[in-house]
């Protein structure tokens, strides 16, 4: 399962590389993957720009010019590949990141102005991306039960409270349950 800064690190990874670019074709290999319907991967993804790259807890989300943002969550083996004027990957570590792409655990490709290419992909396809209108995004209820970000504001705020819901629960339980506290993994 990725940790909370893993995926930090791969939104402050993927800003570098794709932001303001535009993408040009999305290729899906896997529909459990991109759930998302052709048609509004060709209305609302295909020719969109990439105006912002977020994380809330260990999902990121990548903001589309026309008000739409594709939610993303690695899960246990996902890795995201940027292919282009420079190489970079963040996730699961595994040959994919340095191999010939697309291979076998590709499950989608994003292409971008500029010839750069993304590649999105998964081992064990328990990763997926979603499309959501943007203003709607930190309204989702597996967003809105999340617990503070330990990174960001005064988490302890909000953190002390939750925990003490858990007075009786092992520290390790308490500690990983994501209504607690955000991005908190096992590793």
């Amino acid at each position: 399962m990725p940790e909370l800064p893993e995926v930090e690190t791969v939104r402050r990874g993927l800003a570098g590389l794709i932001l303001h670019r535009q993408i040009t074709k999305v290729t899906s290999l896997c529909d459990k993957s991109l759930q998302i319907a052709p048609a509004d991967i060709s209305r609302l993804v295909t020719g969109a720009t990439i105006a912002g790259v977020r994380r809330r807890a260990k999902m990121l989300m990548i903001d589309l010019t026309g008000g739409y943002t594709l939610l993303i969550h690695l899960k246990m083996t996902g890795q995201l590949v940027y292919r282009g004027d420079q190489a970079w990957a963040a996730g699961h570590p595994n040959d994919s990141m340095i191999g010939e792409l697309p291979d076998k655990s590709t499950r989608t490709i994003f292409e971008l102005s500029g010839g750069g290419k993304l590649f999105f992909n998964d081992q064990r396809k328990f990763g997926w991306i979603k499309l959501y209108p943007t203003g709607e995004v930190m309204q989702l209820a597996s967003i809105v039960k999340l617990g503070p970000e330990p990174l960001s504001g005064d988490p302890w705020r909000e953190f002390l409270p939750r925990l003490r819901r858990h007075q009786k629960s092992r520290i390790k339980t308490a500690i990983l349950d994501q209504t607690v506290l955000a991005g908190v993994g096992n590793i």
